[in-house]
């Protein structure tokens, strides 16, 4: 159970008040809903927690924890080189553009609330183009968190924004969309599990093939009527 003082800390960035602009985006979900793949609580459900587990958990997640790593031993190298290797990771523009502009809000908040000693926070400014799951290790480990407190903190926003994301689009009431948020976080812990044993056996390499996500993303960058960027 973590203390109050990095309770505060996780409950402060999986707020859906942190001002970086997650409730402008769906990741995918909104063009999913345009051809008719997600209809109703089960598609959602599904939908979201299919993406989780075969495509946040094999890549995303586990360069957040590289990440995290990075930023306890004040890494640049390291820092960078996962930095880059997410972007790139990316598959079209808005995938792109949305990482960036999130980790850059995320970045400046830290700095405003000088969240960090001058070297960290100079270390912060040093890595370019920073994504969200660079920026958002560094929030975390700077308040002392675990791996594994701010790996959980970084997935059920990610979770949360996509059951909202569906509540508007589907759209889901809120019952609804209560009973899908709490089914899928019922399954983060043994996920999580896996993450980190992948991680410490290094028995799988990092993939984010995922051609369906990959082709609604571009579909979405061109269709006609939308309530999200991406």
């Amino acid at each position: 159970m973590p203390n109050p003082k990095v309770l505060n800390a996780m409950l402060h960035l999986a707020s859906p008040a942190l001002p970086i602009g997650g409730f402008s985006y769906s990741q995918g979900l909104e063009a999913a809903i345009n051809i008719g793949l997600v209809h109703d609580q089960v598609s959602a459900k599904n939908w979201i927690q299919t993406n989780l587990h075969s495509v946040i958990a094999n890549a995303e997640a586990i360069i957040w924890v590289y990440l995290f790593q990075g930023w306890q031993n004040s890494d640049l190298a390291k820092i960078s080189y996962w930095n880059q290797w997410f972007w790139a990771s990316r598959e079209t523009s808005e995938f792109r553009a949305e990482t960036i502009q999130m980790g850059w809000s995320l970045a400046k908040l830290m700095q405003e609330l000088e969240r960090g000693t001058d070297e960290q926070l100079k270390l912060l400014k040093d890595v370019k183009k920073i994504t969200l799951p660079c920026a958002h290790s560094y929030a975390c480990q700077i308040t002392g968190m675990t791996e594994r407190e701010g790996l959980q903190t970084y997935l059920y926003s990610w979770i949360e924004n996509q059951v909202m994301a569906a509540m508007k689009s589907v759209p889901l009431g809120q019952v609804a969309g209560q009973k899908t948020l709490l089914a899928i976080l019922d399954t983060i812990s043994d996920m999580m599990d896996e993450i980190f044993i992948k991680i410490a056996l290094q028995e799988k390499p990092i993939n984010t093939f995922s051609i369906q996500l990959s082709v609604l993303s571009a579909r979405h960058e061109s269709q006609y009527s939308r309530l999200f960027r991406s």
